[in-house]
Order: structure tokens, then C-alpha cells, then sequence
């Protein structure tokens, strides 16, 4: 039986590990070849490719690209247009965090949370739209968060740039509507990764809590389950945005982040 996604090649941003290595092993899984990118790469990439290719039967790419660097991120487009026939799904799902108030919040941390976070699916999307466009067909996902729709302090540029790329998911699915294209965002609540590890130990610092309260007292209290989000539950609605079933799922923000935004 043939895979939903046979045929299809997708490119992951920031997916060595946590997040978008979960969707890329989803989309794998559905037959799509991937184009998995990171900032550095290493012998434990090259594994990770084969790897992925090995188990799931497709074909998989590695492209090393600095996305606060507008060049390498053109010439991330040149390099997997010039590999591939052309990209039917682009999942932005790069991302970094600082925290800090507001006041004291350094400048360049700004800059590079916007670049990487905001500026970096703009331009992914400006280039490689022109591709789906052609070929009658594609699927954006954009990596948010439920800071894309709700705000916490200490974490003004996050939150600026999630906010964003939320307004930016909603004017290019109605720009592609009428274009068998859909462009949507996923706003994770807290998923145990090592951006998140990363946060705990900020968030140590800015608050004076140990990490056991860090967890319960800061990150989890507002999910209301009281758990982190897996990576597979992230990687499975993923698969579903973009099999043809969620044609009509479109410039949509879809939390999971266990009733957080009910409240």
C-alpha cells in the first residue's frame, strides 16, 4: 500500500534532535524524503541520516545552514532545489530562547532570538513557496508555541517572535488558500527538550527556585494536565497537517499544550 506521503520531500528546520526530529520521523514514516537541517553538523548527523533512510526506506539529505545568516539561508534553498525536483513541505521548526527581563534583556539575544525564531520562516517561505507553487501542491508548518498565544514574563523576545510568526502563518494561508497549499502553526506548551532543559536552568537563575519547582511551579502550573507534551504527540499532528485529509486546515494556530489557552 502506498504511503500518503510517497513522492513528497520535506525539509526540517532544526531537526537533529528534540521537536523536529520528531517530525521528521513522521513524515518519514508517511514516505516523505527529508532534507533534515541544523547549524553544526557532525558525525553523529551523518548517523542520524542514515539512520532515518535505513528504517523508514526513504531518502534523506543533511544542510548545514546559520539561519540569523540571510545568505546561508539562500543558499540552503539553492542547495536543496538544485538536490531535489522541488520541496512539497517545509516545516520552520528552528528555534532559541533566552530568558531575561525585559530591562536587562542583552541586544544581541534579541536579535538573534528574531532572526532565527521570525526572520528565518520568512525567508524559508518567501523562497521555496514559488516550488509548491508549481508543483500544484505543498504543506507549511510552522514550529510556534503557546507563547504564540499567550505571554510570560522574562521572555519578552520569545514571545515577541512566536506572536509573530503566528500573524505570519495566518497571512500566508490566506494568500495560498485557493492554491491547493496550506500554511498552519503548532504552539507547543512544554516538551522536554533541550531548549526546554535550556529554560529550566534560566529560569532557575531569574526566579531563585530550584529545578524540581522551576517545573512545577512555573512551567507546569498552567498546564492544566500537569505533564510535559511528548515530541510524538508534536511528530503525529504534524503527519496530519499535511496528509490530504487537513486540505481544509489552513492559517491556523493549534495548541497542544494540555488546556493551558482553555483557561
Amino acid at each position: 500500500m502506498k504511503k500518503p506521503l510517497a513522492g513528497k520531500t520535506a525539509l526540517v528546520t532544526g531537526a537533529s534532535s528534540g521537536i523536529g526530529l520528531g517530525i521528521a520521523e513522521a513524515l518519514a514514516e508517511d514516505g516523505a524524503d527529508l532534507i533534515l537541517h541544523s547549524r553544526e553538523a557532525s558525525a553523529a548527523t551523518d548517523q542520524l541520516v542514515a539512520d532515518i533512510a535505513q528504517r523508514h526506506g526513504v531518502q534523506v539529505a543533511y544542510q548545514q545552514a546559520d539561519l540569523r545568516n540571510v545568505a546561508q539561508i539562500e543558499a540552503l534553498h539553492y542547495s536543496v532545489m538544485e538536490k531535489t525536483q522541488g520541496l512539497d513541505i517545509l516545516v520552520n521548526n528552528a528555534g532559541i530562547q533566552y530568558v531575561e527581563a525585559v530591562d536587562a534583556f542583552p541586544v544581541e539575544k534579541w536579535n538573534d532570538i528574531m532572526a532565527v525564531n521570525l526572520n528565518a520562516a520568512f525567508h524559508t517561505i518567501r523562497l521555496f513557496l514559488p516550488s509548491m507553487r508549481a508543483r500544484g501542491w505543498g504543506r507549511i508548518l510552522n514550529l510556534a508555541s503557546v507563547h504564540g498565544l499567550r505571554a510570560s514574563p522574562f521572555k519578552s523576545a520569545y514571545t515577541a517572535s512566536k506572536h509573530a510568526l503566528v500573524g505570519l502563518t495566518k497571512a500566508v494561508g490566506l494568500e495560498v488558500a485557493q492554491e491547493n497549499i496550506t500554511c498552519n502553526a503548532i504552539c507547543p506548551g512544554y516538551v522536554l527538550t533541550g531548549l526546554v532543559e535550556g529554560q529550566i536552568e534560566d529560569q532557575m537563575r531569574v526566579h531563585g527556585l530550584t529545578r524540581e519547582a522551576v517545573i512545577r511551579e512555573v512551567m507546569l502550573d498552567r498546564q492544566p494536565t500537569k505533564a510535559f507534551v511528548e515530541i510524538a504527540e508534536i511528530g503525529a499532528l504534524a503527519r496530519f497537517l499535511c496528509a490530504p485529509a487537513a486540505r481544509s486546515i489552513n492559517g491556523l494556530a493549534l495548541p497542544v499544550e494540555g488546556g493551558w489557552t482553555a483557561r
